[in-house]
C-alpha cells in the first residue's frame, strides 16, 4: 500500500438511522475500489464491516468498523457506525477521530429521529456533513419530499449537487449539477455512462447549478467577486468554495446513491476524494490541557487509541489515530495514562476483518496494531520527546439497567473479568458491583444493547448468564423528632456484655442547630451538647451525632462504638434496608457496667435504639427521580406523554426543535426499567430519549406501604 501524507487522507464517519443502508454502501465502495471482488449482503452475513459473530446473528451493526479505500490518489478512512440508538457509542467514538460525516437518509423513510440524533452529534463535534439520499430504487422512494424535509430542518445550507431523473424500481439516472452531466447506469450499476443533460431537465439543472455556485462563492470573498463579475465559476473554483463551506458548516452537500445496485457510488467516492476536507484542512485537535496539536510529520510521534476489541482468530486489536509525527513498525512508545512502554510490532491498514501490513502511517492516518500489553481505549501513546495526552471520549449516561449473575455461581468471577473486557470494547456498556444493592449491575443504552452483551457472553465466552430486575437505590429519612433507649445485656458465664444508650433522632437540616429542650409525652429532655461529629455519607446527605451525655453516664471511649452502631443502621435502614440520610442523633444518657461494658455492647445498643427511634420519627422512603428528555416525531407526542404520566412522570415542558418535538419530564427510576423497549414500540423505533439523575423525592404512601411489606416479607424468609 502507498504511504499517504496528511493532505491525502480523508477520515469519514458513515452515519445514518438503522436500516438506511450504510453496510451495503460500504460493500459497494470496497467493490468499486478493488478491495473486494464480490459484494456481500447483510442478509447473507458476508459483508466486510459486519464481521463479528453477533452482528451476523442479529443482522445489524454493533461496533464501528474501520475500512480504508484508495481512490484517485487519496486514502479514505471510513468508519461504518451502527444505526441503532442503542449503539450510539460507536457514533460518538467515530466523530471524535474523523473529520467529515457522511449522513445517509433513506428516500423511503425520509429524515428520521435517528438522522436528527446523528446530526446533533455532528453539531457537538463541529464536523462537516454530507447528506446522502439512498434507496432511490425503492417503490416508496420520494426524493423531493426527502430534500424538502432536509431543507426544512437544516435550512438553505443543504445544497443539492445531484438529483434523480425518477425514483422507484426503474431508477437508473441522476443529474449532477456540479459536473453538469447526466449519469446513467445499466442494471448492474458500476461505471456509469456519462451523457449531456437532456433538454427536458436543462431548466431545473441550471437553477440548481446556479444555487450551488452561489453557495460555493459565499464562503470565499475572491470567489464571490469573480462570481459577480463573470456570473460563473470553474469546477475547481466551485470545489474550493464547497470545501471551505463544508469546513465552516455553512454548506451541506446533498448526494444521491442506490447502494444496493451500486449506482452513484463511484461519483460519491470521487467527490469525497476531491472535495471532502483532508485532515490538515480542519482545525487542529486539542490535547487534554487545551493546546492545539497540528497534524505534522515533523513533530514527535503521538497516537490516540480510540477502540479496542477482541476479534476472532487474532485476539486484542487496538485501533488508533496518528495525532502527529510518523508512526513506524517497531517504534517504542510511552503510554501516558498507565506509565508503561509499548512496542508497536506491526502496523495495519484496516478494511473490516481484512488487514494489510504497512511500514508506516503519517499524521492524521488511522490504523491498527495487535497485542499491546498494557494499553486501553482512550490511552495516548507518545515517543520519548513528547508528553501530550488527549483524554477519554465522553459518552452519554446509560438508559437501561439489569442485574446480572452467572447461571453457575462458580463462574461469577470469570464473568466479571469478561464483562470488564467487554466494557473496553464498548464504553457505553458499564458494570458495577453494587455494595448497596448486593447485585452486579450492567448498564447500557437499551434492551438490544444488553441483549447483545448477553449473546456474546453465552455464545463467545460460553458462560450462561441470567438477567434480573435491578433493585432501586432507595433512601430512608425521617420527618420529625423521636426518642428511644435500648439496653444490651448478655451474661453467659465469665464476663458479660452490657451497654445502655438513650438517644433522640430528628431530621438534619443544614444550618439548623439542635433544640435546647425536647418534649416527648409529659417529659422534657434538656440537651447540653459536648461534642458534635458530622459524617458526610458517600451516598449523599449527612449523619450528625451530638454527644450530650453528662455526669459520666457513658464514658467518652465508647462514643466511637456508638457512632459505628448508628452507621450500621444508616447503611441498612430500618424500613427497607436502604441507605438512610440526613439524620441528627443526640445521645443524651445511658448506663455502663464497670466490668461488662465494652465497645461491642454499646455498638449493639446504639444500633437498636436508633432503629426504634427511627421508626417513630415519621420515617419516609425517598426514591431517585430522573430528568428525562424524549425526542419524537410530533404525531407521536400524545401517546408518549400519556405513557410517561402512567409511569408517575411529571411533564415539565414541551418544545419543538428542528424536525422533531422534545418532551421533558421528571420520572421515578423505578418506572424506567423497560422504558427504552416501550418507547421503541410506541414510536416504531423513531423516538429516542436521554435520562440523567435529578434528585430524591418522597415516594407516595401507597408505594411506601408496598416497599415496607416486601422488605418485611424478605426478612421473614431469611429468619
Amino acid at each position: 500500500m502507498k504511504t499517504y501524507q496528511s493532505s491525502e487522507i480523508k477520515n469519514i464517519s458513515l452515519l445514518g438511522a438503522s436500516g438506511s443502508g450504510k453496510t451495503t454502501l460500504i460493500e459497494s465502495m470496497l467493490f468499486e475500489s478493488g478491495v473486494i471482488q464480490r459484494r456481500g449482503t447483510v442478509e447473507q452475513g458476508n459483508t466486510v464491516s459486519d464481521y463479528f459473530p453477533v452482528e451476523k446473528e442479529y443482522g445489524y451493526s454493533v461496533f464501528p468498523t474501520v475500512v480504508n479505500i484508495e481512490w484517485l490518489g487519496k486514502k479514505l478512512n471510513i468508519i461504518d457506525c451502527p444505526g441503532s440508538d442503542d449503539f450510539v457509542g460507536g457514533v460518538i467514538t467515530s466523530l471524535n477521530v474523523t473529520d467529515t460525516a457522511l449522513l445517509l437518509v433513506s428516500a423511503q423513510n425520509g429524515v428520521e429521529v435517528g438522522t436528527q440524533t446523528n446530526f446533533r452529534y455532528t453539531e457537538k463535534t463541529k464536523k462537516p456533513v454530507i447528506f446522502l439520499i439512498n434507496k432511490l430504487d425503492h417503490q416508496e422512494a420520494d426524493y423531493d419530499r426527502t430534500v424538502d424535509e432536509i431543507k426544512s430542518i437544516y435550512g438553505n445550507k443543504a445544497v443539492q449537487i445531484q438529483y434523480p431523473i425518477a425514483c422507484g424500481p426503474g431508477f437508473n439516472a441522476i443529474i449532477d449539477v456540479l459536473k453538469m452531466k447526466m449519469y446513467v447506469w445499466g442494471p448492474n450499476g458500476g461505471a456509469p455512462e456519462i451523457k449531456e443533460i437532456p433538454e427536458s431537465e436543462a431548466a431545473k439543472a441550471d437553477e440548481l447549478h446556479n444555487a450551488l455556485v452561489e453557495a460555493a462563492a459565499e464562503n470565499d470573498e475572491s470567489l464571490m467577486d469573480k462570481y459577480f463579475d463573470q456570473g460563473e465559476l470553474s469546477e475547481d473554483e466551485m470545489r474550493a468554495g464547497i470545501r471551505a463551506g463544508m469546513v465552516l458548516r455553512d454548506v451541506y452537500p446533498i448526494f444521491c446513491v442506490c447502494a444496493g445496485k451500486d449506482m452513484g457510488v463511484r461519483r460519491l467516492m470521487e467527490f469525497l476524494g476531491n472535495i471532502a476536507p483532508a485532515v490538515d484542512a480542519l482545525p487542529a485537535p486539542k490535547s487534554l490541557d487545551g493546546h492545539e496539536v497540528p497534524y505534522s510529520d515533523n513533530a514527535p510521534t503521538s497516537i490516540y487509541v480510540f477502540k479496542t476489541s477482541v476479534e476472532p482468530h487474532i485476539g486484542e486489536v487496538s485501533y488508533f489515530k496518528v495525532m502527529q509525527g510518523v508512526l513506524k513498525a517497531g517504534d517504542d512508545l510511552q503510554n501516558m495514562e498507565r506509565n508503561s512502554k509499548e512496542r508497536i510490532s506491526t502496523l495495519f491498514a484496516v478494511a473490516g476483518a481484512n488487514r494489510t501490513p504497512v511500514d508506516e502511517l503519517h499524521a492524521g492516518d488511522i490504523g491498527a496494531t495487535v497485542k499491546l500489553k498494557d494499553t486501553r481505549t482512550g490511552n495516548t501513546l507518545n515517543s520519548k520527546d513528547t508528553d501530550i495526552q488527549f483524554g477519554s471520549i465522553k459518552y452519554p449516561r446509560p438508559r437501561y439497567r439489569r442485574a446480572i449473575k452467572a447461571a453457575n455461581q462458580s463462574e461469577n468471577e470469570k464473568m466479571m473479568q469478561i464483562l470488564t473486557r467487554q466494557c473496553e470494547e464498548d464504553p457505553t456498556w458499564r458494570v458495577e458491583q453494587s455494595r448497596e444493592l448486593h447485585q452486579t449491575i450492567v448498564s447500557g443504552m437499551g434492551e438490544f444493547h444488553l441483549r447483545t452483551l448477553k449473546w456474546r457472553l453465552e455464545n463467545n465466552e460460553k458462560i450462561q448468564v441470567v438477567y434480573e430486575e435491578p433493585k432501586i437505590p432507595y433512601r430512608e429519612t425521617i420527618t420529625k423528632a423521636a426518642r428511644a433507649d435500648y439496653r444490651h445485656k448478655k451474661q453467659s458465664g465469665g464476663s458479660g456484655q452490657f451497654g445502655e444508650v438513650h438517644l433522640i433522632v430528628e431530621p438534619y437540616i443544614e444550618g439548623k442547630a439542635p433544640q435546647e429542650i425536647y418534649k416527648f409525652g409529659n417529659q422534657e429532655y434538656r440537651i447540653t451538647p459536648r461534642d458534635t461529629q458530622e459524617v458526610d455519607l458517600e451516598w449523599g446527605g449527612k449523619l450528625v451525632m451530638v454527644n450530650s451525655v453528662v455526669g459520666g453516664a457513658i464514658d467518652a471511649r465508647f462514643m466511637p462504638a456508638i457512632l459505628k452502631g448508628l452507621m450500621d443502621k444508616m447503611e441498612a435502614g430500618p424500613l427497607t434496608g436502604s441507605y438512610a440520610r440526613d439524620v441528627r442523633v443526640i445521645v443524651y444518657d445511658g448506663k455502663m457496667h464497670p466490668v461488662d461494658s465494652n465497645e461491642l455492647s454499646f455498638r449493639l445498643a446504639a444500633r437498636n435504639a436508633f432503629s426504634q427511634a427511627f421508626k417513630e420519627a415519621g420515617p419516609k422512603v425517598l426514591e431517585p427521580i430522573y430528568d428525562v428528555e424524549v425526542y419524537t416525531p410530533a404525531d407521536m407526542m400524545g401517546d408518549i406523554m400519556s405513557d410517561l404520566q402512567n409511569r408517575r412522570g411529571l411533564i415539565m415542558g414541551m418544545d419543538s426543535e428542528t424536525g422533531y418535538s422534545k418532551l421533558s419530564a421528571k420520572v421515578p427510576l423505578a418506572e424506567l426499567s423497560s422504558y427504552s423497549t416501550t418507547l421503541s414500540s410506541l414510536s416504531g423505533g423513531r423516538a429516542s430519549f436521554r435520562m440523567h439523575p435529578a434528585e430524591y423525592q418522597l415516594v407516595p404512601s401507597d408505594v411506601q406501604e408496598k416497599l415496607l411489606a416486601a422488605y418485611a416479607a424478605s426478612q421473614a424468609e431469611e429468619d
